[in-house]
């Protein structure tokens, strides 16, 4: 079975369109999203020396509603830095969203963010030893609010936000997974 560079590489690649952040691609015909500048991302599950977890909740305008979400960003994308590691990028994300320093971070899995739409791949991320050094919400243009909710009562309070009309990101199950 080949791989996906091989299959890029033997077929055309055409660009349909590009913006500032993404483009729409068509290989085949199969269309899909590609990230300009990044194309991988770093999610973090984190969780408090007092046993809670760190989830983000922000506005998000594709699906016009508030998520509930485990820290992430793109690795790569900062300017100046597109060879920013991984892990570099995860424990960034991690302080500017929620104000809180890893003292470790452990790669848990890498895979597809949404393998029919995106060719972006995520790896997960799990943080340890952590310590609050600053205030979090994002950076300029974002507008986070940091949830921290004690492990025995998150399935509670997932249910609770998804029936107060906000989406809860898959990817925050994955999260949990990991963590029990």
């Amino acid at each position: 079975m080949m791989g996906w560079v091989s299959i890029r590489r033997m077929n055309q690649v055409e660009t349909i369109g590009t913006g500032k952040f993404l483009q729409l691609v068509k290989l085949g015909r199969w269309e899909y999203v590609e990230r300009v500048r990044a194309n991988h991302a770093a999610i973090i599950v984190a969780v408090t020396p007092e046993q809670k977890l760190l989830m983000v909740e922000q506005y998000r305008v594709p699906v016009q509603a508030r998520t509930i979400e485990l820290p992430a960003g793109l690795i790569g994308d900062e300017p100046g830095d597109p060879e920013e590691s991984a892990a570099a990028a995860a424990g960034r994300e991690l302080w500017e969203e929620t104000g809180y320093a890893a003292g470790h971070l452990e790669v848990l899995t890498t895979g597809a963010s949404c393998s029919g739409i995106t060719s972006e791949r995520v790896t997960l991320f799990r943080a340890t030893e952590l310590q609050r050094t600053g205030t979090g919400g994002g950076v300029a243009n974002e507008e986070i609010t940091v949830h921290e909710i004690p492990l025995t009562e998150v399935t509670d309070w997932l249910v609770a936000q998804a029936g107060g009309g906000r989406l809860i990101d898959p990817k925050v199950y994955a999260g949990l997974h990991f963590i029990r």
